[in-house]
């Protein structure tokens, strides 16, 4: 039971909120830096928007009433209304920076931090660097999670952090403390965006781009600071480190710190990492052989789709045109997403391998003698029902959010497949579209996408509870 949540939750929940306030604040604040190196007069958009921010913060630290413990319930109101205030500063500071509606910035901001990478501008290399960066930086910060940044810098040890930790569906731990684990991820995560970049600059990109470039890819957001993204630079090189990034991205940060140490056999043990292996090899082969597509792009195409990540090698309108097998096959892939613990979206794999080992357990339960023990195992550990349930559970809730929002579009008179793609790029946080998201699609779909966007970022549970929360606190 989730009990009546009210007044008293706001207080308690008032302080780490607003310590997460200020870390976005600081996000905000960033591309200031590049304001100046590059002569741009756009900092004061960012002063106000990233200051707004921490100030705000500041008056709600003032409010955590005394020895109050922080559940669950707690860390996942905080962690939906922390990606809603992000999206919201963003923005503020894109507003002021560009000639967009509220709505539209809201939008772009949401796909930002998020990692959906889904964009509302049709042309993005007009824009200031500052801006492009911003929607980089948002990009990285996101991929790892706005609560997860903010343990490992700001939070203290205990409890809290505990809950805020597993409030962003993160149950994974490298170590048994929450915020060493996370200090851990974080220096795995800056290692190879120093490796993402000196790669990128190797492969014949500026220093900027490859900076941007690698924020974006390696955290699975893909939104990119060019018009044709990857395809503009023309390069195979960059395609293949793009694709080693999105791979990087969408691995557990388990299996990397296990790779880091030297054990790397205990890589390929690893079941989400097979999984992946077979899944991008299985689906590469039927788009090369049905969808018509060359060897490099069916495979940057599904590592684009599964990952979450949404980098392309075409145009929007090239895509467009695609036969429906490819467009079927990758929203699949969008849907499955890749590793828990990584920056990818979507269900994750090990969900979906539950999830099968399930109906496989209870069909062979249904065909051995009368009292036969059947093992609940993946890779090598014990599988309870409840985890079985949970996987079902949230497959079904999921999936029911795919078809009303594929119901949705279809309602504004977009195309089936066209539809199913959109929505399974918005919801699994990835990027790739048919040409329905634009500057002049229909309010009540925009609306609908960013809702999409902002469930699927927080594995809508947190959501929903922020729904109920809401609810709770109206009627009282």
């Amino acid at each position: 039971m989730i009990g009546y949540i009210g007044k008293r939750d706001l207080r308690i929940i008032s302080n780490p909120l607003g310590i997460i306030m200020q870390g976005i604040g600081l996000v905000i604040l960033s591309p200031i830096i590049i304001s100046f190196i590059y002569g741009e007069s756009y900092y004061m958009d960012f002063l106000i928007s990233g200051g707004f921010s921490i100030f705000v913060g500041f008056i709600l630290r003032m409010f955590q009433p005394h020895r109050e413990n922080l559940h669950l319930k707690h860390g996942m109101i905080i962690a939906a209304i922390a990606w809603l205030w992000a999206a919201l500063m963003g923005s503020f500071a894109l507003m002021m920076a560009t000639d967009l509606s509220f709505l539209n910035a809201y939008f772009e901001s949401m796909s930002a931090w998020s990692g959906s990478g889904l964009s509302i501008f049709t042309n993005v290399e007009i824009l200031p660097r500052s801006v492009l960066f911003l929607r980089s930086i948002e990009q990285w910060i996101g991929g790892l999670g706005v609560v997860i940044v903010v343990i490992g810098i700001l939070i203290r040890p205990g409890t809290a952090a505990a809950r805020l930790y597993k409030s962003e569906a993160r149950e994974e731990r490298i170590r048994p403390s929450i915020t060493s684990t996370v200090k851990i991820i974080w220096k795995i995560y800056l290692f190879y965006t120093v490796i993402g970049v000196l790669l990128y600059v190797l492969a014949g990109m500026s220093l900027f781009d490859a900076i941007n470039n690698t924020f974006t890819n390696l955290s699975t957001g893909g939104m990119s600071i060019k018009n044709n993204n990857i395809g503009a630079y023309n390069s195979p090189s960059i395609t293949i480190i793009t694709i080693v990034l999105m791979l990087i991205g969408g691995t557990s940060f388990l299996v990397h710190y296990k790779a880091i140490r030297g054990r790397v056999l205990d890589v390929f043990r690893d079941i989400q990492f097979q999984a992946m292996i077979v899944i991008v090899s299985l689906f590469s082969i039927l788009i090369i052989v049905y969808g018509k597509f060359t060897t490099l792009n069916a495979v940057f195409y599904v590592v684009s789709a599964i990952s979450c990540t949404g980098s392309s090698t075409v145009p929007v309108s090239a895509m467009a045109a695609w036969m429906d097998y490819p467009k079927v096959i990758l929203a699949v892939c969008m849907i499955i997403g890749l590793a828990a613990g990584s920056t990818s979206g979507a269900l994750k794999l090990i969900r979906v391998i539950t999830l099968l080992k399930g109906i496989y357990w209870e069909l062979k339960s249904a065909l051995s003698p009368h009292g036969a023990v059947i093992p609940h195992k993946i890779g090598g550990k014990n599988i309870e029902d409840r985890e079985i349930k949970e996987a079902g559970n949230y497959t079904f809730i999921y999936l029911l959010f795919i078809l009303i929002g594929w119901l949705v579009f279809m309602q504004y008179g977009y195309d089936g497949i066209d539809s199913l793609f959109e929505i399974a790029s918005a919801q699994g946080n990835v990027g790739l579209s048919m040409g329905i998201t634009s500057p002049t699609m229909p309010w009540g779909a925009e609306i609908f996408m960013i809702f999409s966007m902002w469930i699927g970022r927080l594995e809508i549970i947190p959501a929903l509870l922020l729904v109920r929360a809401a609810w709770d606190i109206i009627r009282h």
